[in-house]
């Protein structure tokens, strides 16, 4: 083995353990592998940041704006609507959802497909009686299902179809990567059965978690942590801001409502004064309201009965919301946010895994899947929780769209048209339709860049380099050689299924794009190895990446629904990992018949 190969197995190996890790997020990781590789000489620097200009991240980004664009029209929400008028059957009901969230990831990025679905099946739980835990795990599995039938399905398949183009030396697009529909005949067929056993088998096989049903009501129950306080005539804090108060609790309390005079004004902004008899509802756990009554000596009432409506009215809403993964809460409390005073909302209840957490609400350091209970002015708050990263679960309305709505959707079948018939190539098709939907006003600008995921983009422009230094150095062909001397003379469909089986593996711990730039050499040397047509182990590749079934952290889609569903870490397998054999199954053969030599 070479100085270069023992570099470049050093790094990956590091990478791998720090992606598992996940002390830091796989941006960070994959940009210090990148650094590392330049440094140690097996980058050259003069292609170092490449990977950045890729067709494949181009193309990743273009999605995810586009995807954002068609949630935000609410043009699909029509579809989505006609599930709730469906019979009141647990299978009917899990079996419209899961097919619904996995045609549009077809189409669309898996997370914006399964935030239009979350709101409409927490409802559909809720009104068939039917335990949120059963329905939320199959939206979410079917969202990574559906990623399978299409080019734009998923990322490892735009990066596949990309280094497919990059082997052939020919442009990405152009004959060189796979088609738009090259994934479906084993793709969609994949998908479909996978959908079949998730409504009719697969959701019987979660675990009902109590937890799972914590709605909005149940996070509602914070009488025993609501509090009303009166302004002494001679406090030394009249005239200061109410956020001089949340400070004295050590950023633990709410400022809820504050009552003067006969006026009553819900959800204060943190810079208005005290007066003297002013009366200041405040929510918070018991330490940090005692915290806040000894420190400004406030008079306090005990004979007053604070109800859960008197926190909303018609100007003032209160929205169950949850952590998306890369939030900006995520990893971050709301007192260094200083969520009030930033973003004008207050955050009332956290509950993690189904389980509220009351205590010291202002130290809570978020993680993706909290549910958080928000209180805020209705014209304000679904930005606010827009700029946090947030996605408001039952408690959001839909609503039908009007005629201009349907735009976005026509850009982008238009798009997806002129990629398919060849006019100009896919990534260029999709940027044009960036274009045109920001240039005529139909998708606002400071959206475009807030619906790009930074973190992925960063991963794929900075791992991608990595990736073909493990492929110019030749560790790549030792990797291959072992998997040969293991899986080498037996049947083709035995390959492909050992090439699919790593990739579920690594994708269970690492993101599946940096999966699917990981394996896709290794595949090609395989193939190269046992002198077959590398386009099966290619796709194999892309199945297996996206085929993150095992665990809450494969996919940003299975952590999305952990906290409404209240699920534990090792709820995911019981349902993933059948799902996993069947997929692959149906997938093995499917890919000796359609791709094999």
């Amino acid at each position: 083995m070479t100085t270069p190969q023992i570099i470049a197995f050093g790094i990956i190996i590091a990478s791998l353990v720090f992606f598992a890790w996940g002390r830091w997020r796989y941006d960070i990781v994959a940009m210090g592998a990148l650094v590392v590789s330049i440094i140690s000489g097996i980058v050259p620097s003069e292609t170092a940041f490449s990977g950045f200009s890729d067709p494949a991240v181009i193309t990743v980004a273009a999605v995810l704006i586009i995807s954002q664009s068609l949630q935000r029209s609410g043009a699909i929400n029509v579809l989505a609507e006609s599930i709730g008028k469906l019979p009141n059957n647990p299978m009917i009901q899990i079996g419209a959802l899961t097919l619904t969230v996995a045609v549009l990831s077809a189409f669309m990025n898996n997370v914006g497909a399964l935030a239009l679905m979350l709101p409409v099946a927490i409802r559909a739980a809720q009104a068939s009686s039917i335990p949120t835990s059963r329905v939320l795990m199959p939206i979410a599995f079917g969202s990574l299902l559906g990623g399978l039938a299409t080019l734009i399905g998923t990322p490892p398949n735009i990066i596949i179809s990309s280094y497919r183009a990059e082997v052939l030396g020919k442009s990405f697009g152009e004959g060189g990567g796979f088609g738009m529909f090259d994934f479906a005949p084993v793709g969609a067929i994949a998908a479909f059965a996978g959908v079949i056993f998730i409504f009719t088998i697969g959701y019987r096989l979660i675990p009902h978690r109590e937890g799972g049903d914590t709605t909005l009501e149940d996070l509602m129950q914070i009488d025993d942590y609501v509090t009303e306080l009166v302004v002494p005539e001679e406090s030394p804090l009249i005239g200061k801001p109410i956020r001089e108060l949340v400070v004295l609790a050590d950023g633990d309390i709410s400022v809820v409502a504050l009552i003067r005079g006969d006026a009553r004004e819900l959800a204060p902004p943190w810079y208005t004064r005290m007066q003297p008899g002013d009366h200041l509802i405040i929510e918070g756990g018991t330490d940090a309201i005692a915290m806040a009554v000894e420190k400004s000596d406030f008079d306090l009432i005990t004979d007053r009965d604070i109800s859960k409506e008197s926190l909303s009215s018609d100007e003032v809403i209160v929205v169950e919301a949850v952590v998306n993964p890369g939030s900006r809460l995520e990893g971050r409390t709301a007192g260094g946010l200083r969520i009030n005073s930033r973003y004008g909302v207050n955050i009332l209840a956290v509950a993690r895994q189904g389980k509220p957490i009351r205590d010291r609400i202002g130290h809570i350091r978020f993680q993706a899947g909290d549910v958080v209970l928000i209180q805020g002015a209705e014209q304000l708050i679904h930005e606010s929780l827009t700029s946090l990263g947030c996605l408001p679960l039952a408690s959001r309305e839909i609503t039908v769209p009007g005629r201009k709505s349907y735009l976005p959707l026509v850009v982008f079948a238009a798009a997806i048209a002129a990629a398919v018939l060849g006019l100009v190539r896919i990534d260029v098709a999709f940027v044009a339709a960036v274009v045109v939907l920001v240039s005529t006003r139909l998708f606002p600008l400071r959206e475009m860049y807030d619906s790009v995921e930074w973190p992925v983009i960063v991963l794929l422009g900075a791992f991608l380099p990595v990736g073909a230094a493990l492929n110019s150095t030749g560790a790549t062909a030792l990797i291959a050689d072992g998997i040969t001397a293991l899986a080498g003379g037996l049947p083709l469909w035995v390959m492909l299924m050992t090439i699919m089986i790593i990739s579920a593996v690594l994708s269970a711990v690492i993101n599946n794009a940096a999966t699917a730039v990981l394996m896709a050499p290794i595949a090609v040397s395989i193939a190269n190895i046992a002198g077959a047509n590398f386009d099966p182990f290619l796709m194999a590749v892309a199945i297996g990446s996206s085929s993150a079934f095992l665990t809450p952290i494969g996919h940003q889609s299975n952590l999305l629904v952990m906290g409404p569903g209240g699920y534990r870490f090792g709820d995911y397998w019981r349902m993933g990992l059948p799902l996993t054999i069947i997929t692959f199954a149906v997938a093995a053969p499917l890919l000796v018949l359609f791709w094999g030599p």
